[in-house]
């Protein structure tokens, strides 16, 4: 048996920030990783994905320069050479990772999957390890529809659809939320023609229905289909290799057979806690994600759970904040929670949805006298020189406290300028602080005067 003052499973956005953080401070630490360093995000997520939206975005700023008055004409898109691009960056930031690690003596690496044979006793390879403090940062996978026929068809998930080195004739696409969203608006922009599958009436329906009309606007306007308020049935392959895939409307319960050349499932993420052996350390769960209080603690005293595995949202800067909160508590008197973050988000279609706090739908079930300031992005001086007007601005405001709820920005660098508004939210302060501000312009950000005015 092997003593550690640490054992952390899984080399994640929190688990790898968190072993190099406790070498550094001469604390023995065991990581276990059954694949690549990096977790999803390097690997599977942010990093691939958003290397490859940014191929397709030349791609459409190409085939549509002729409306800022350049002519582009023979435009190729060469995915071999995307991927190839996607593969180098990936590897990149992979190889960095594991020189971290590699680099710290006391950090010793084991590859493998790790399982608890006691609560506070793992086993890798058959080489038992112990340690009183255990970071569980296993993260979480596709979830695999379970669909007639799935199993008979070559089905792509947010892994190997990555992997393709030719534009799929005609993708398929079930799902409507961030992988469905993201992933189909790149392909569409490759050349595919795409169709998206939602089983619910609107997509992003945990967003307000201004909002999420406005992304698929913008979207079958690039030429996207949507079926909505329907539901997969059965899928087969013809004989040509071609995809039948039957759909269920909702509403009347009538079927229609959608032809397609490729498939991809996006119907949500399953958390990696089987084969674990948390029922034998005695660790609760719920659904299979790992139970924890707002300090990220299990049940357990001296086992942790960052990340995904833990559920709430699953976005990468969350699961850095994770390593945060538990570092600063493992050496502090004073405790950090989770209830104390604002949580921001990005989905990184274009328009580019940039989002922070609570939407207007949820500030008002949760009781809050509401005030809401909406303006196009047609509006913005910026967007209409750049050609980008597609999408809103919106913020949500408590009109008791002239506190900032909350906030939206669909359009042109969404993520980064919705930001702004997050600092003012942290900081406890009164929206009219930005009311009377000098923005320089032209910019983006000038947008929040035309935004704050409307505020009613």
């Amino acid at each position: 048996m092997k003593n550690f003052d640490a054992i952390i499973i899984g080399s994640g956005q929190a688990g790898n920030p968190l072993a190099h953080n406790l070498a550094d401070r001469g604390w023995t630490v065991a990581l276990i990783e059954k694949e690549f360093m990096g977790g999803s995000c390097v690997n599977y997520g942010c990093t691939p994905t958003k290397t490859m939206v940014a191929s397709s975005q030349a791609a459409f700023n190409a085939g549509n320069a002729s409306q800022l008055g350049i002519e582009i004409t023979d435009i190729k898109v060469n995915l071999k050479k995307i991927v190839g691009r996607k593969n180098r960056i990936v590897h990149q930031w992979r190889g960095g990772l594991e020189k971290q690690a590699a680099k710290r003596s006391n950090i010793t690496v084991f590859n493998g999957s790790a399982r608890f044979t006691g609560s506070h006793v793992i086993n890798v390879n058959g080489e038992v390890l112990k340690s009183k403090n255990i970071f569980i940062n296993t993260g979480t996978r596709p979830l695999i529809l379970p669909l007639e026929g799935i199993n008979e068809v070559p089905y792509l998930t947010n892994r190997n659809i990555m992997d393709l080195e030719e534009v799929p004739e005609h993708l398929l696409v079930i799902g409507g939320s961030y992988v469905g969203l993201e992933f189909g608006q790149m392909f569409n922009r490759f050349g595919s023609k795409v169709t998206i599958i939602k089983h619910k009436d609107r997509i992003l329906s945990k967003e307000d229905k201004d909002v999420s009309e406005s992304l698929q606007e913008a979207l079958e306007d690039e030429g996207i289909q949507f079926i909505k308020s329907a539901h997969a049935a059965s899928i087969r392959k013809d004989k040509n290799g071609g995809l039948h895939l039957t759909v269920k409307l909702n509403n009347n319960n009538k079927e229609e057979v959608i032809k397609g050349s490729h498939i991809l499932l996006a119907v949500g993420r399953k958390p990696n806690t089987d084969g674990l052996g948390l029922d034998v350390a005695g660790i609760e769960t719920n659904k299979g994600y790992v139970t924890v209080n707002e300090y990220l603690r299990t049940n357990i005293p001296g086992v942790y759970a960052l990340g995904d595995v833990k559920g709430g949202p699953a976005f990468t800067h969350i699961s850095y904040n994770d390593f945060q909160i538990i570092y600063h508590n493992l050496f502090n008197d004073e405790k950090k929670s989770i209830k104390d973050r604002i949580v921001p988000y990005t989905l990184f279609t274009d328009p580019e949805l940039g989002r922070v706090g609570l939407t207007e739908k949820e500030a008002r079930k949760a009781g809050y006298n509401v005030m809401v300031g909406k303006i196009p992005m047609s509006h913005v001086a910026r967007a209409i020189e750049m050609g980008t007007t597609k999408g809103l601005m919106k913020i949500v405001v408590d009109a008791d406290t002239d506190q900032i709820l909350g906030a939206t920005v669909l359009g042109v660098n969404g993520g980064e300028v919705v930001q702004t508004i997050m600092v003012l939210m942290y900081a406890k302060v009164s929206w009219k602080l930005l009311k009377g501000a000098v923005y320089v312009h032209p910019t983006l950000t000038e947008g929040f005067f035309g935004l704050l005015e409307s505020v009613k």
